[in-house]
């Protein structure tokens, strides 16, 4: 699967150069809420360096992970275009670089230049229905195919390939975090890449994942 196309990469020059001069840059390090669930929507927030994960509180008060974004993606759009809360958070895994832009003024941004806008409307179609499709393959998989089924993912969006021939994600990423993206438990996703090592599709380490065995991984997911 292709990597996502991000907002960033949706704008000429032009375009990039008015958004940028309505904007203000900001740093986050990591760790470092950006977003807050439930927050009014005030802003809008384009990632220019590093990652963030987008989180919601589940049923428990435990952190779910929806997903991750990197550079060049449009954060918080979604509850700036229909006025409700957020429906979730923004936290940086790295340091992050980024454009923050008050709601009225990237509204205003927006109506000035409706082809923008149209191809806003296109990147939230094609997320829905990339999210529509992962809750599809998870309903019908067990935990390794679900942590198989992001590990793909990862190397598809930041995979980046070393020198022995695998693919190294290039995303700090924690096993609570694999796991709350995962839906499973600590424990179960642990297992998981416990039984990867031992097959070699992967190798991991303190906050790094690579994957050796992209194929099986494939296969495994589904």
């Amino acid at each position: 699967m292709p990597a996502p196309v991000d907002f960033l990469g949706l704008l000429d020059d032009q375009d990039r150069r008015a958004l940028e001069a309505i904007g203000t840059r900001r740093r986050a390090t990591r760790g470092q809420a950006i977003l807050a669930e439930g927050q009014v929507p005030d802003r809008v927030v384009l990632l220019r360096a590093g990652h963030v994960k987008i989180v919601a509180s589940g049923a428990d008060g435990q952190e779910v992970v929806l997903t991750f974004r990197g550079p060049g993606a449009l954060l918080g759009e979604q509850a700036v275009v229909d006025g409700a809360p957020r429906g979730a958070g923004v936290v940086a895994v790295e340091p992050v670089d980024m454009l923050v832009v008050p709601a009225s003024v990237f509204r205003r941004f927006l109506d000035e230049r409706p082809r923008i806008c149209l191809a806003l409307v296109a990147l939230l179609s094609r997320r829905l229905r990339d999210s529509d499709r992962r809750l599809v393959q998870f309903a019908t998989s067990d935990t390794l195919g679900r942590v198989a089924a992001r590990l793909v993912q990862l190397c598809d969006e930041h995979g980046r390939p070393d020198d022995e021939g695998g693919l190294h994600i290039d995303l700090p990423l924690t096993q609570e975090d694999l796991a709350g993206w995962t839906g499973a438990s600590l424990e179960s996703t642990a297992k998981a890449l416990r039984q990867m090592r031992g097959l070699n599709w992967v190798t991991t380490g303190r906050r790094s994942i690579t994957v050796n065995d992209l194929e099986a991984l494939r296969r495994r997911a589904g």
